[in-house]
């Protein structure tokens, strides 16, 4: 490699790396008062609505198998975060009364697992083993809970803040006038509805984000928020699309999606599908937050025609 395009790559890599030297646009402002207004209080709660709360509140457990593919650069930069021996593919299981996330990674490296509590305490709690071994590793603990939430977050939209999931946070928020966004090549009009969750996202103290809510059907086509919850990430913005949108027991569920990075560059970072899907096998806590899946959490989430 000639000795210059070595400095310039060196000189991305260490742009990229360092998210508080970020230029003057702020993707994410902060507010400009305290609490939610009744305007956002109403478009949190009708989009929550739209994307199947209430029928939500009735599911007792989910099974989802994600697979997808990190750009390569990512993987270079955070590690940690992308875990790319780890993180190929993965079998997720959520009881969402009791706020509990457990997910199997597989990947070159092994096998990762991933319990992740909405309690004791606002940010709940994680455990992480890699190949049966439990790992007590600060940043890794923060990023799996990092990627937990978020996943939830990507997948249940405003479900996850209007109160179905059992975390008290509070909120904070305003709508932001609209935006025309285009996701997976199709056009939204959508109400930008700017959020302060605390806690945030993993275990952050707090964390902003802006939910792209379109008119059409109330759905959340993108959410753009920050990247507290890790050290190595904190002062980063990044954006999801979420689209391919099936209908299950009355509730939205996205199928593709695909992230980007904000700040301190714009990026692309990770595109992923939900391959398998499946609700109300059955079972409990017993059955997931073990060394391994068991009894009706085990078999494999079922494959999505869509997919």
């Amino acid at each position: 490699m000639p000795k210059h395009a070595h400095l310039r790559r060196r000189s991305l890599l260490a742009a990229l790396a360092l998210p508080a030297l970020a230029g003057c646009t702020a993707p994410l402002p902060a507010l400009t008062g305290r609490g939610i207004t009744p305007e956002a209080r109403v478009l949190l709660d009708r989009s929550a609505a739209a994307h199947g709360l209430p029928a939500f509140r009735a599911i007792n457990d989910v099974s989802l198998r994600y697979e997808g593919e990190w750009a390569p650069i990512v993987g270079r930069l955070q590690p940690v975060l992308v875990d790319a021996g780890f993180r190929a593919g993965s079998e997720e299981r959520l009881l969402p009364r009791t706020g509990l996330v457990a997910q199997a990674h597989t990947g070159p490296s092994g096998r990762k697992r991933v319990v992740r509590r909405a309690g004791p305490g606002p940010k709940g709690s994680v455990e992480v083993s890699f190949n049966d071994a439990s790992s007590q590793d600060e940043d890794q603990r923060a990023a799996a809970a990092l990627v937990a939430d978020g996943y939830l977050l990507f997948l249940l939209g405003p479900i996850l803040l209007a109160g179905g999931w059992p975390v008290a946070r509070t909120l904070a928020g305003e709508v932001s006038g609209s935006e025309v966004i285009a996701v997976h090549g199709q056009g939204w009009t959508c109400d930008v509805l700017r959020i302060e969750a605390s806690p945030g996202l993993g275990l952050s103290s707090s964390d902003r984000l802006a939910l792209f809510i379109d008119r059409e059907e109330g759905l959340m086509r993108r959410v753009r928020f920050s990247l507290d919850g890790l050290r190595s990430t904190r002062g980063a913005v990044a954006e999801v699309d979420v689209a391919g949108h099936v209908t299950r027991e009355g509730v939205r569920w996205p199928t593709r999606f695909h992230e980007r990075l904000l700040r301190p560059l714009p990026l692309p970072v990770h595109d992923w599908r939900l391959t398998g899907f499946d609700l109300n096998r059955g079972f409990g806590t017993a059955e997931i937050d073990g060394a391994a899946f068991s009894g009706r959490a085990l078999p494999p989430a079922t494959l999505l025609a869509e997919a």
